[in-house]
């Protein structure tokens, strides 16, 4: 049975949801699996969590880098003093996820709007800058591997820079 104040906090995200009119299941009574639409990123799922003294806001940003390591998770740690109320970690293996928290006393559904447009700005305005440092190798491979099958470089055009730049394959 949850407290008064995680009831309070899960009516505040219901809230919140339900007025931005956003996609969301309930895997759990005190948690929220939310379906973002981003614009560089397609969709980023986050993850609301209502604990006894704090909300958990989490998303998978993405794999471990393949290349680039050092500058990788220099550029995601220096972004850190840029965002609101979360911040970039990695796991044990290198994956990275947006975190944040938030005591449950300040969770209102206006706060749990801008959290959540805070995290999606995160996610899709920070994606793209993160594949080029830490996959650009992989997406000049997969460039060069749709040339020749005569396959779409649609979804590759906002990459397209590492192709045309030296030691790109265009």
């Amino acid at each position: 049975m949850p407290s008064q104040e995680q009831a309070s906090a899960i009516a505040a995200i219901e809230t919140a949801l339900k007025e931005a009119d956003l996609e969301f299941e309930r895997p759990d009574p005190e948690a929220f699996m939310v379906t973002l639409p981003g614009r560089r990123k397609l969709k980023t799922l986050a993850w609301l969590g209502v604990g006894e003294h704090s909300l958990l806001v989490k998303t998978f940003f993405c794999r471990q880098p393949d290349e680039n390591h050092a500058d990788f998770y220099r550029w995601l740690m220096l972004k850190n003093n840029e965002m609101y109320g979360m911040a970039f970690t990695a796991d044990e293996v290198g994956d990275v996820y947006i975190v944040g928290r938030s005591a449950l006393a300040c969770v209102t559904p206006e706060e749990v709007d801008r959290l959540l447009g805070c995290l999606l700005t995160y996610s899709d305005d920070y994606f793209n800058p993160a594949l080029e440092r830490g996959f650009a190798s992989s997406i000049r491979r997969e460039w060069e591997w749709r040339v020749e099958r005569g396959e779409s470089l649609r979804n590759l055009q906002a990459f397209r820079h590492l192709i045309d730049e030296p030691g790109g394959r265009g």
